[in-house]
Order: C-alpha cells, then structure tokens, then sequence
C-alpha cells in the first residue's frame, strides 16, 4: 500500500485536539508531526478540516431477519452507507437459532458478512437457547474467537426473550473470561399484557406501538438486569436506552461502584413521541424499540452523555422500508399496517450518527468536541476491545481516519443517503458539518460524494475483553 500523508488537519481524539501531519503507511498511522515531507506519498489536504478518528457503531443489524421480515439493508449496502456516514467499524450481531451452537451461529454469520463488508466489522453473540452445551462454549468464543460480548433480550417472549435465571447464568459463564453481557431491558412479559389489551379492544395504529411501552418498564427491567450483574460479578452494557427512569436506575449503580453502562442512540437525543401522532400510516416510520419518549427525555440524555452516565451513542441501525416497492414486502414495514404489533421494528441511522451529534450535540455546546470523538469512537473501541488498535489517532493504531468539515451545511434526505432504505427520520433537517473523505486501514474509501471502496475490503476484528472503559 502507498504511503500517505494527511497534511495540516486538526487532529482531534478524545483527549488531544492539534494541527499536524498524520503519516499513514501499512495501513497504520506511522508517524505525526507539525511537518512531514514524504517523496512519493500520496498527499490528502486537510486544512481547515478537522482530522477524527473513524467512527466504531456498536449496534448495527444488517441483513438479518425479524420474523417473516428481513432489514433491507445487506452486509454490502449497510456498511457502504456507514462508510459514507464516516462510521470505519461495526459491531453487528449472530443471532442463534433454537438448538444451535454458538459455534456454528458465528461461522454462519462471517461466511455470510466476509465478501461483501466494505469496513471491518465484528459481531456480538446473541443467545435465544442457552443450555449446558452452549455456555460451555462460551469462554472458547471469548478467548479464541474474539467475541466477547454476549446479548440477550428480556424482550419478546416465545421468541427472543430468556429467563432471569439463564441471564445470571450465561454471566457467570462468561465473566471470568473478560466477557460482558448486553441486555435489551424491557419488561416483556408485562409489555405483552398490554399490547394483547390494546388489540383486543381494537387499537390496531402505529402509535400504538409507543404506548404499549411505557417507561416504567424499560426502568424495571434496567433496574433487574444490574442487579443480577451485581450477583454474578460482571458487567452489564444496557443497549438503546431511552428512559431517564432506566437512566437513574445506571446512576445509581455506579455511585455504588457497580460496573454498569449504557448507550443511547441519535433518535432518542432528536425526536420524540409526537411522531406517533403522523397521521395513518406514516408514524411506522418511528416503530423501533425501545420507542420514541417525551420531549423532556432528551435533557436527561445529553446530561448522561455530558457526566458519562451514559458512555457511548450506537444506532441500532435496523432498516426496513415503508413501501414494497422495489424490494418487496418482506423488507417492508407494511406487513404491520393492520396490526401495530407485526410492524417489523426498527429504524436506519447509521450514516446520520457522526454529523446528527456533531451538530446538535457540539455546536450547541451539548458536548465538547473531544466528548463527541469520545462518544462516537473512542468509548466504543474501549467498551468493546477494540483499543488501542481502533478509535484513536496513535502511532501504531490503525489509520481509520476521518476528514469532516466543520462548516458546510446540507440537507439529511433520502434521496441523498446510501442505504437501500426508502425513508429517513430525519428527512429535511439541515444540519453543519459533513464527511468529506474517509480512510480504513489507510486506504481511502469516500472521497466527497465518490465511492472508492469495494465489497470484502472490511476485515473481521478479533475483540480483547469487554467493560473496560478506562
């Protein structure tokens, strides 16, 4: 691979912010200096443009199926599309299936990822069907195959959902290894009883969605999920959280030195419940969960992001489309226009991320511009033992770099986005600051509005031990 000089950007990791030359060679930053001259190098100039580390999405789901739907977003679209959003890494998820091994869930699911991922990319565990058999192989998974971060729901019953007693005991399978546990924190089992209320009496609409899950119960759940990770003496990673309920029930455990942390995603920080009122059935854009919350919810949040309550910002990147047309009803959300409850969920966000909190949260003075690299690449290389390798500007560290410019203005649309998605939840928000060109491993993939990547450029990434965040 060439040599490559960025020249006379300002370099800004989660702690450092300077003007400098970045060397890039093999992939890997080589050298930083005020001034580099590199005969033959091929020069990138960054002036006036702030140099990032690539960004690390946490919770992704691509090309995975959701009952009889399926995200219509493949391996190959939705990391082209977090590629352009200046996203350079991705941990998406293995789901088992009932009687599968852990073992073979991965291999299937790289087999299915490696020749089309256009960044690298690694994935989380989740069990549906834990048994003897498959807690054994937990600490092989952790320590040869690098996955060691296990999801489970307390969501979804006669589907996802597990019992309390196979989450304690997967965390005591997995803690001594460096493994971490992440958790979907609903009540669903009490959830259940109230969307069974509402259809029976006829409440078949979008916004019912919302209103069969109340705040409260993401706060239960929360609560129940630290507190067995107490007993088992492991780390818990809330995912997608939204109420400021579950968000003190976080608080209060690490006053007391408990190792829980959480993520929030950029739709709980910049929308609300009032998109559920959208009249017939344009509110299903907004059918993800946990849903949309009240307005006053977004103060709690960015105050948890500000003090660290809150460690990290993911997506839960999980598309479907409003329309069939062209890719069918199967990636569509159409399936659930007479029945709020069949409604396949999830939402896009993946190539909105960096530029949504840059705006909103930087420019705003919600956050600094080093909590902001923080938030969106460092914290989740760390979480997730990917640092020193990834998230950072370093000597050594992989060249995952981003050149953003900090002024220019556009518009969030669909018709400009990447992602095989029919819609954004975001559409006509003008926003300032935009990806400009983009680098994985040193080479370049985005330069402006060109694509210079391919299909199977991303590599699988090995994870060290989950939880650590210092």
């Amino acid at each position: 691979m060439s040599q490559v000089v960025i020249q006379g950007g300002r370099i800004v990791t989660a702690v450092d912010d300077y003007v400098a030359d970045i060397l890039v060679e093999n992939g890997k930053v080589e050298a930083i200096a005020r001034h580099l001259d590199v005969p033959g190098a091929v020069c990138h100039d960054a002036t006036g443009m702030l140099v990032i580390p690539g960004g690390i999405d946490v919770h992704t789901h691509m090309e995975g199926p959701q009952g009889p739907a399926m995200n219509c977003d493949t391996y190959e679209s939705g990391t082209y599309a977090a590629a352009f959003g200046g996203t350079t890494t991705i941990v998406d998820f293995a789901y088992q299936g009932r009687g599968e091994s852990a073992k073979h869930t991965l291999d299937e699911r790289l087999a299915l990822a490696e020749p089309q991922v256009c960044i690298d990319y690694s994935f989380h565990m989740v069990l549906t069907d834990i048994n003897p058999d498959v807690l054994a192989e937990l600490p092989d998974l952790i320590n040869q195959d690098g996955i060691s971060s296990i999801k489970m729901y307390m969501a979804y019953p006669g589907t996802l959902m597990v019992s309390d007693a196979d989450i304690f005991r997967t965390m005591r399978a997995v803690g001594d290894h460096g493994g971490m546990v992440n958790l979907h924190a609903e009540n669903g089992q009490v959830i259940q009883v109230l969307i069974d209320e509402a259809l029976a009496q006829g409440n078949t609409s979008p916004k019912y969605h919302a209103l069969t899950r109340p705040r409260i119960m993401e706060a239960e759940a929360t609560h129940r999920a630290i507190r067995i990770a107490e007993l088992a003496e492991i780390p818990v990673y809330i995912v997608h959280l939204s109420a400021p309920e579950a968000l003190a029930a976080v608080v209060e455990a690490r006053d007391r030195g408990i190792e829980a942390f959480a993520e929030t995603c950029p739709h709980y920080l910049f929308l609300h419940s009032d998109e559920y009122e959208r009249p017939g059935f344009d509110a299903a854009q907004y059918v993800m969960t946990p849903p949309l919350r009240d307005h006053h919810c977004h103060h709690d949040l960015w105050r948890g992001l500000r003090f660290d309550d809150l460690q990290l910002v993911a997506t839960d990147h999980c598309p479907f489309c409003m329309n069939e047309q062209p890719l069918g009803v199967r990636f569509s959300k159409q399936l659930g226009r007479d029945n709020f409850n069949k409604i396949p969920n999830g939402a896009p966000g993946v190539e909105d991320r960096l530029v949504l909190l840059y705006d909103g949260g930087v420019r705003t003075g919600k956050i600094s511009l080093n909590r902001f690299v923080q938030l969106t690449a460092t914290a989740p290389a760390k979480m997730f033992g990917l640092f020193p390798r990834k998230g950072t500007i370093a000597v050594g560290s992989d060249a995952d770099l981003v050149i953003f410019d900090p002024e220019e203005q556009h518009v969030i649309s669909a018709s400009s986005h990447h992602s095989r998605v029919d819609y954004s939840m975001f559409e006509g928000r003008q926003v300032t600051g935009k990806v400009k060109k983009v680098f994985v491993r040193g080479r370049l993939l985005v330069d402006g509005d060109r694509w210079c990547g391919e299909a199977g450029y991303g590599t699988f990434q090995k994870r060290a031990a989950s939880g650590r965040i210092l």
